[in-house]
């Protein structure tokens, strides 16, 4: 089974247009747990689904409170 990868314009898109710097940022601050990319001739990919969970992860708790 292959894993579908996304490049770093399609990471930076999918968490809201995010610039280069802090791509290299998240990658760079282990506190964080960004995904490790995978480096296809000098190319980073990432596994579409670490970054799902990546989101998941830092996506705030719903506690069902009304604003």
């Amino acid at each position: 089974m292959s894993k579908r990868l996304m490049n770093s314009k399609n990471v930076r898109e999918r968490l809201g247009g995010l610039s280069p710097m802090t791509i290299w940022r998240y990658q760079n601050d282990e506190k964080l747990g960004f995904p490790k990319p995978i480096t296809i001739r000098n190319r980073n990919f990432w596994d579409a689904d670490e970054i799902e969970a990546f989101i998941s992860r830092r996506a705030p708790a719903n506690d069902n409170q009304a604003v």
